[in-house]
Formats: C-alpha cells, sequence, structure tokens
C-alpha cells in the first residue's frame, strides 16, 4: 500500500471510530427512553408535613436589572408560615440592579419578612461563592434556591417539602417551565430540548435509581446535606453539578418532583444561548475530571456507573459529531477511490443505530410534555438542525473543560423578555461574539458546497445529513450576526453583557 494509501486507510480508520463512538452515545439516549417507560408509572412518594419546617430561599444575583425586582415580587406571594422563612438576596451585581431591588426589600420588611440583603463587593466563587457565604448564615433546616429569571409559583414550598419523606433525601429539584417559550423559533426549540432533560433524563435516572443533578435553580436542598457533601465549590463552572456528585456518592438521594413546575425565561439571543451551552458543557467535563474516578471506584452498582459516565461525558458526542460532519463527505470519496464500496455495511447500521435516536428522545419528550405527536415530529429537523450548529461551540467548551483551561463564570443575559414586540435591541446586558462564530460560518459555506458536490455526484445518501449540517451552522452563526448587527462602538464590536447600566 502506498503512503497516501496509508493515510487514507487511517482516516477512514478515525472516522468509523468517531461514527462507532457516536453510536454508543445514541444508544444510550434509546437506554434512556426505556428507562423512561419502565419506570414512569413508579411516581416518588409524597408524605403529609403537619410541622412546617424552616426555609431559608437563596436568590443569587448578578446584574439582573430587568428580571431580579419580578422575582422577588413573586417571592411575596409565597405561601408559607412567615415566621418560618427567611430570604437572603445575594447580590454581587455591580450596575444599577441592587438600587431596583432596594424598595422592593423595603417592601417585603415592612410586611414582616424576614430578608437580608448581602453585597459582597466581589465575585469570589462566582455564584458558588455567593451561596456559599450565604450558606454559612441561613437559619433554615431547607434551603430554596431561585435564580433571578424565575418566577416561582406561590405554592412552590408547600408542593416541595412533602417529598423529603425520609432523613436521606437530600434535594428535591422541580421542572422547568417557560414564560417565553413561544418567543421565537430559538426558544421553542430551547424549550424542547429543556423539555427532554427533564421529562426523559431526569424522570428516567431519577426513577430507576441512578444519579441525577439539581439545576441550579428551582430546587429546594436540605443544609445538612449540603454541608456534609463539603459544601458549595467554584472549581467547576456547574457547581450544581458537582456537588450534586458529590452528594450522591455520600449516600444522599435526589428526588425530581416532576408535577411541581417553576416558570423561568429562556435566553432570546443566539450569542446569550451559545453562552449558556459553552457553560454548561465546559462544567459538565470539568465535572467529569473531578469526580468520574470517584464514581467508578465507589461502591455503587455498576448501572449508576455507566449512566455516570455517559451523563457527565455526554458533551463529547459534540466533539465527535465535529469531526464526523467535516470527514462524512471525504470518507465517501476515499472509499470510492480505494474500491472499499463494502464498508457502507458497516456505516448503514451505525447511522441507523445513531440518527433515529435523536427523533425518538424528542418526540418521546413532548409526547410526554402534551405536544401532539405529528407535532413534535415536524419539529426534529430544526431540532438536529440547532444542535448541529452548536457543536462547534460544544467541542470548544469541552476541550478547554478537558485540558483544564480556566474561565469565569459568565451568567447568561436575561432581559425580562415574554412577547416579540420586547426584542432587546436597546437592553444594557448583551450576548457575547467571538471566534466560534466565524468558524460556524466558514463551516456552514463548506456544508453548502458538500451538499452540492453530493447532489451533482449522485451522492443521495450523505446529502440530506449534509443540508442539515449546512443549515444548522448558517442558523447560529447568522442570527448572531443579525442580532448583534449595528452594534459597533468605538471602532470594536460591543462584546460585554455586563456593561453598567447608564
Amino acid at each position: 500500500m502506498s503512503f497516501a494509501g496509508f493515510l487514507q486507510g487511517g482516516f477512514l480508520a478515525v472516522y468509523f471510530l468517531a461514527l462507532g463512538l457516536l453510536c454508543l452515545y445514541g444508544l444510550h439516549r434509546y437506554h434512556l427512553v426505556y428507562l423512561r417507560y419502565r419506570y414512569r408509572d413508579r411516581p416518588p412518594l409524597t408524605a403529609p408535613v403537619r410541622d412546617w419546617p424552616t426555609v431559608t430561599v437563596q436568590l443569587p444575583i448578578y446584574n439582573e436589572r430587568y428580571v431580579a425586582p419580578r422575582l422577588l415580587e413573586a417571592i411575596r406571594w409565597l405561601d408559607y408560615p412567615r415566621d418560618r422563612l427567611e430570604v437572603q438576596v445575594l447580590d454581587d451585581s455591580t450596575d444599577d440592579t441592587t438600587l431596583r431591588l432596594e424598595p422592593v426589600i423595603a417592601r417585603l420588611r415592612a410586611e414582616g419578612w424576614r430578608v437580608t440583603h448581602t453585597c459582597r463587593g466581589n465575585r469570589r466563587g462566582y455564584k458558588a461563592g455567593a451561596l456559599a457565604e450565604g450558606l454559612e448564615q441561613a437559619d433554615g433546616e431547607f434551603v430554596a434556591i431561585f435564580d433571578a429569571d424565575f418566577l416561582p409559583p406561590p405554592d412552590f414550598l408547600r408542593r416541595m417539602l412533602p417529598y423529603f419523606t425520609d432523613a436521606n433525601i437530600g434535594m428535591v429539584q422541580a421542572r422547568w417551565g417557560f414564560l417565553n417559550g413561544d418567543y421565537s423559533l430559538l426558544t421553542r426549540l430551547q424549550s424542547i430540548f429543556l423539555d427532554a432533560h427533564f421529562l426523559i433524563e431526569h424522570l428516567a435516572r431519577h426513577r430507576s435509581g441512578r444519579f441525577f443533578n439539581f439545576n441550579g435553580t428551582a430546587g429546594v436542598w436540605r443544609k445538612s446535606c449540603l454541608i456534609d457533601a463539603g459544601g458549595w465549590m467554584a472549581d467547576t463552572l456547574t457547581e450544581d453539578l458537582d456537588i450534586s456528585y458529590r452528594a450522591q456518592l455520600r449516600g444522599w438521594h435526589f428526588v425530581f418532583a416532576a408535577d411541581v413546575i417553576a416558570p423561568s425565561e429562556l435566553p432570546v439571543e443566539m450569542t446569550s444561548f451559545r453562552l449558556q451551552q459553552h457553560r454548561w458543557a465546559k462544567g459538565s467535563i470539568q465535572t467529569a475530571r473531578k469526580l468520574l474516578v470517584a464514581v467508578i471506584a465507589s461502591p455503587f452498582s455498576w448501572k449508576v456507573k455507566v449512566e455516570a459516565f455517559f451523563h457527565l461525558t455526554n458533551n463529547v458526542a459534540m466533539l465527535l459529531l465535529v469531526f464526523f460532519s467535516v470527514a462524512l463527505l471525504p470518507s465517501v470519496l476515499i472509499r470510492q477511490s480505494l474500491g472499499w464500496q463494502m464498508a457502507a455495511w458497516i456505516e448503514l447500521p451505525l447511522f441507523v443505530l445513531a440518527a433515529p435516536s435523536a427523533a425518538l428522545f424528542y418526540v418521546t419528550a413532548q409526547r410526554a410534555a402534551g405536544v401532539g405527536g405529528w407535532c413534535s415530529l415536524g419539529r426534529v429537523p430544526l431540532l438536529m438542525a440547532l444542535g448541529t450548529g452548536m457543536a462547534l461551540n460544544a467541542a470548544r467548551a469541552v476541550l478547554e473543560g478537558w485540558l483544564g483551561r480556566e474561565s469565569e463564570f459568565r451568567r447568561t443575559p436575561k432581559h425580562g423578555i415574554q412577547t416579540g414586540a420586547d426584542f432587546p435591541a436597546s437592553k444594557v446586558y448583551r450576548g457575547r461574539l467571538d471566534a466560534v462564530t466565524a468558524g460556524e460560518l466558514l463551516l456552514s459555506a463548506y456544508f453548502l458546497v458538500a451538499f452540492v458536490f453530493a447532489m451533482a455526484q449522485r451522492l443521495y445518501i450523505p446529502a440530506p445529513f449534509l443540508f442539515i449540517f449546512f443549515s444548522g451552522y448558517a442558523y447560529v452563526s447568522l442570527v448572531s450576526l443579525r442580532q448583534n448587527a449595528g452594534r459597533w462602538r468605538a471602532g470594536r464590536w460591543q462584546l460585554s453583557q455586563d456593561i453598567p447600566a447608564p
């Protein structure tokens, strides 16, 4: 074999390895759907609460001028014994958010609420640092946490606390709802992604006895569980995932309360959505580096360990997807030049195992959320396109997390937006453009050319996938640019998402 043939054979070997690993992650999705159906009739137990315990409500806030006052107004309506409720406003803001909160806090205090407003003057440890300092002062036996863009319903605590049926239950997580799920195509697709996370992943993991995680907000912790797990730590970008695994490794049990829904606001800007996804992807890999060995070495069953592996490394599939998508057309052409047509019999079963898993996963979630089958099925190509378009952003996050590259915790900008007429053209907080946008534009051009070439050469099997890849990268990059058009200031793009208010 010539040297060129050797290189081509090596390329194909790496290509099939990537496809095979993607297939494993696809099979894992099938398994989660199976677990959801198998254990769907095992809802968690509740018990009547005769003596309501003391609860500390923690509200971590950083530059949230549009939504933080709204959150405090929602806290006013919590239906819970006033003498057994403490509210901590953990405010690290550097803009006028603090001033906007003061009249609402004064009203709460005048009505008899016990509210502390803590301004640290620094962001040491970011959100984890604020929660840790608040925990040291918390009087409650239980701790409820809400991000600034959430609106807990009045009966939230009365519905969550009955799930603490015994002393080894350390955390109860509510399901997220969406205040602006119909705002745009982007928010509609995000709501489907998150419905699948809660109604498939959380439900399957919890009810089958696997580990699952607190989502950083809309949950209630037993304070002793937080302390026993080692408290909040800021060495990953997903402090919620980190402490969830540390607590469960200590033997604490978690509960997913699927029937309790806490409405929240989805990011309406593509750059903000990408920022959020980057943080979640990088943080999950950081947590895997930190805790996966401990999970494997633990006395828990192999089922728990295998699920934890897929859970913590799930974003590696996005790195594999970037390579697979770029290599798809070259692999077809190389096989043709080498006469390896029989390799298609290896590739086709892997496609069948990997590709439809996403369709089944999201259609199942939408049916569980009450959306009709045909309607949910029609959204699958859009979901696949957006997921593909986010792959480069997630792949960078995976590499940064695995290589140990440190970065600050950048919160996702929220604007208090619920209708299409409220597009944030004049909003203070903005998402951030970066070099990944240029990479996405280049990939969209590459896949457009590849699709046209495949159609011209009658390569009809890879052509639909190439078109999906083109659509995804084009959508993500062009929407990012369109939403940031006209923001050229002082000879540069405005990149900061935390601009002090004027």
